[in-house]
């Protein structure tokens, strides 16, 4: 009895928490819905681990930029979970995607977790609005350039960005806020020489 509640408080690292989804879910239809309500407080960073991983697909960082904007935003304004809306909440999803998404995700987080653990939790409070406003920023770029093989480095630094809010570890927070940071700086200038380089050509002709 007395063990718990220290038992629910316990880390439980992502690659158990995905596992534990893939195991617990419906056999052939799935919904964001059910999937939040699944996650509870672990829902923002699961979520966007999963679009960023679907994100770095061709032909579904469109969609997935989209769907990560949500989330973002709400981090954004402080909610304590995502909520999609409810026409897409309720929307059946095939489950075979989902249990995709998690074979791919999870081998990956059990090699990763044996370095990313728990570690300067002060961060987490201090950066939870910047940490919205990045992620929306560069979802953004998923959607306004759709350039080939454009969507994999953006889509790299929501995922880095979100495993670490998931694994509660501060140290790559840091790390991965930086890296979007600069990706997001390069693809501004870049955005801006191709602009200069238009008008050039135009004052050419």
């Amino acid at each position: 009895m007395t063990q718990r509640p220290a038992d629910a408080n316990r880390f439980v690292p992502a690659s158990s928490v995905l596992q534990r989804l893939h195991d617990e879910a419906p056999p052939d239809h799935f919904t964001l819905g059910w999937l939040m309500g699944s996650l509870r407080k672990r829902s923002y960073g699961i979520v966007m681990l999963l679009l960023a991983i679907a994100a770095a697909a061709p032909g579904v960082s469109f969609v997935a930029g989209l769907l990560l904007m949500i989330p973002a935003f709400q981090m954004i304004l402080g909610h304590p979970a995502p909520v999609f809306p409810r026409p897409v909440a309720a929307r059946p999803l095939p489950t075979r995607h989902l249990a995709a998404l998690v074979q791919r995700a999870v081998p990956m987080l059990r090699h990763l977790e044996k370095i990313i653990h728990p570690r300067w939790p002060i961060l987490f409070d201090l950066t939870k609005h910047f940490i919205g406003i990045v992620i929306l920023a560069l979802s953004a770029t998923l959607v306004i350039l759709p350039i080939p093989l454009s969507n994999d480095p953006p889509a790299l630094a929501i995922a880095l960005i979100s495993l670490a809010y998931i694994e509660e570890d501060g140290l790559l927070l840091s790390i991965a806020l930086l890296a979007g940071v600069l990706l997001l700086s390069a693809e501004a200038a870049a955005v801006w020489e191709t602009i200069r380089g238009a008008e050039w050509v135009n004052r050419l002709l």
